[in-house]
């Protein structure tokens, strides 16, 4: 102990007199027996050191012990009322919490459990940024189908029917596409890691592109029951007089948020996953919504088997849509 870390020895006080006296403080100090040699001595020197017997011979320490290396802790800590070992790991800059997780599992956890090194009572749990992402992303998945539900009920109600927002919320797949796709472009040229915001912003889509379609049926729904167009003139009607206000109110934002994805600047990698998810998700929904909407509305109306002008209310009577959307 001498040779390595200092042996307690003795303990000196300062004044004599309070050492038999037992109501006075004992203001000792510790006296440690520390060797000259403790700073420079090496790992691979214990073996050699020298032990000095009772007859006064000089002994060196491997003829007396065996040395085994081995790794040890100072102190044995618990987590869960249960003995642990905390190993930390730091993922390099230009990687990914993500692939950072991936990589462990894949290279150390799984070959661990593979030859049976984890077996019995030994378990690994990934806890920190790790156990924080799984968290955020469960929550993320539940606030995900949360808003589709209540995007679909207030469409019902809004539209009293339970098939058009069906139709509608079929544009938001290509909108989470579209926000995927632009994450993959984006990382071909930035690091840009599936942060919290980042998730967000698949969240934000859903109340954004569902606009779009509901611009085509809804103008759709006013030539049906006002003008007694038939279904296919009616869609071919609405997609051409709103065509041109949904690629004005797509490319505003989209410009608008340009500046956020492409130029750099401080704080920018944090609203850069957000920005560039929102963006590719609204040029590709817009896409496929002037595409597949049209088609999946004509779809819907001819396998309907009400006749060609069933939603055309009576004369002078004016219906909840009407009154939800207004007479413009």
């Amino acid at each position: 102990s001498a040779m390595v870390d200092g042996v307690y020895a003795d303990e000196v006080f300062l004044d004599p007199d309070q050492v038999d006296v037992p109501y006075l403080p004992r203001d000792g100090i510790d006296l440690i027996l520390k060797s000259r040699e403790q700073d420079t001595m090496k790992t691979q020197d214990i073996p050699s050191m020298i032990l000095y017997a009772s007859n006064g011979r000089a002994v060196p320490l491997i003829h007396v012990a065996e040395m085994v290396e081995t790794v040890s802790s100072e102190i044995i800590r618990h987590f869960e009322r249960k003995r642990s070992v905390t190993l930390e790991v730091t993922p390099p800059a230009e990687m990914s919490l993500e692939e950072g997780i991936d990589l462990v599992r894949e290279k150390i956890i799984q070959p661990l459990k593979d030859d049976g090194t984890l077996s019995g009572e030994y378990s690994v749990r990934l806890t920190g940024n790790a156990d924080k992402l799984e968290k955020t992303r469960a929550a993320m998945a539940g606030n995900f189908i949360m808003a589709i539900i209540i995007t679909y009920l207030l469409l019902a109600v809004l539209f009293q029917h339970w098939g058009f927002p069906l139709i509608i919320l079929l544009s938001v797949p290509m909108a989470a596409v579209g926000g995927v796709l632009g994450l993959w472009i984006l990382n071909l040229f930035i690091n840009q890691p599936l942060d919290v915001l980042t998730m967000l912003g698949f969240i934000i889509l859903i109340g954004v592109v569902v606009n779009n379609a509901i611009l085509i049926i809804y103008q759709s729904l006013i030539h049906i029951r006002r003008e007694g167009m038939a279904y296919q003139e009616a869609i071919l009607e609405s997609v051409r007089l709103r065509i041109r206000p949904i690629f004005m109110s797509t490319f505003t934002s989209i410009f608008g948020l340009m500046p956020l994805v492409v130029f750099p600047g401080p704080g920018s990698e944090i609203y850069r996953g957000i920005g560039v998810v929102i963006l590719s998700g609204l040029f590709l929904s817009m896409l496929f919504t002037l595409l597949l909407i049209p088609c999946l509305l004509h779809l819907s109306f001819s396998f309907s088997k009400r006749p060609q002008n069933p939603l055309a209310p009576s004369a002078g009577a004016t219906t909840s849509l009407d009154k939800a959307f207004g007479n413009t």
